[in-house]
């Protein structure tokens, strides 16, 4: 049901799009589920108003109509289909006059870790955002693969690791909003939710200062700890984010040509030589890799 009380632009367009779908559907099934029945009553062993008519095998009127509509209900829901699937797209920036908040989310074994790049702040199970500004996200996992989903903003993607996906969303009316993992990852899998804030500019800045107040720091080492597996964490909120954490947890399992971790932290693409062959090879980073991409 919360699907059908969407509380940002993105969720409203998937709200219309299920429903136009559920009632194009509907236009071949319910005539179906009333004919059958009509025609059980009208042609049941008892009737004697019933036409009877043993040699009966074609009616063009009929193929035409059990041909046609078919047809006609496909080729509007392939043309649907075919432009929501552009115009939400989870990637495709959300056009607004208003500078989006980025979000960096780790999906952890079992808790959600938000790190707010623009701010030097980060929060565990609890994510914070301004009403009517656009939210750029950025998502990986540390290990298992996991789906984030917030059911009345829309659009469900999975967090996996060594890979980033992005997602952009909007929050048009203030409130909390429920947010989870939707793919199985565990047995903390069923506590893996954390709260959505939705609130207005100015409370979201205090929410922000509140952050930068709180003694906990997330470095390298107190990322590592978080990282452990673990059932009903409590809201954390972190005055301080390690440089290049979120691109070290996408990069752990890259290596250059000499086995070495890239974890984020080296400069762009360099020529360097392939041991015992002097020949030049290139060193990718993350950056590299987005440019590609």
């Amino acid at each position: 049901m919360a699907l059908l009380a969407p509380k940002g632009d993105i969720g409203v367009q998937e709200k219309n799009l299920i429903l136009i779908s559920l009632g194009l559907m509907l236009l071949v099934v319910i005539p179906v589920i009333a004919l059958t029945l009509w025609f059980a009553w009208r042609y049941r062993a008892s009737s004697t108003n019933a036409t009877y008519a043993p040699r009966w095998s074609h009616s063009t009127a009929i193929e035409v109509v059990v041909w046609t509509i078919p047809c006609v209900i496909v080729l509007t829901l392939a043309v649907l289909i075919w432009r929501t699937t552009h115009s939400l797209d989870p990637y495709r920036p959300i056009a607004s006059q208003t500078k989006p908040v980025r979000v960096d989310v780790v999906a952890l074994n079992w808790k959600w870790l938000f790190i707010y790049p623009d701010y030097g702040v980060a929060s565990v199970n609890q994510l914070a955002i301004p009403v009517d500004t656009p939210v750029e996200f950025n998502l990986t996992a540390e290990s298992l693969m996991n789906s984030f989903f917030i059911p009345q903003l829309g659009s469900q993607v999975y967090a996996m690791p060594a890979m980033q996906t992005k997602l952009h969303l909007i929050a048009n009316e203030p409130g909390i909003y429920a947010g989870r993992s939707a793919a199985f990852s565990g047995p903390g899998f069923s506590d893996m939710h954390f709260e959505t804030l939705a609130t207005s500019r100015a409370e979201f800045d205090a929410w922000i200062a509140q952050a930068k107040a709180s003694p906990a720091m997330l470095s390298r080492a107190a990322y590592e700890r978080l990282a452990l597996p673990g059932e009903k964490t409590p809201v954390t909120l972190y005055s301080n984010v390690a440089p290049g954490l979120f691109d070290g947890v996408v990069g752990k399992y890259m290596r250059d040509v000499h086995g070495n971790p890239i974890c984020g932290t080296v400069p762009s693409a360099v020529p360097s030589a392939v041991p015992g062959t002097g020949a030049p090879a290139l060193t990718l980073n993350r950056s590299a890799i987005l440019a590609a991409e």
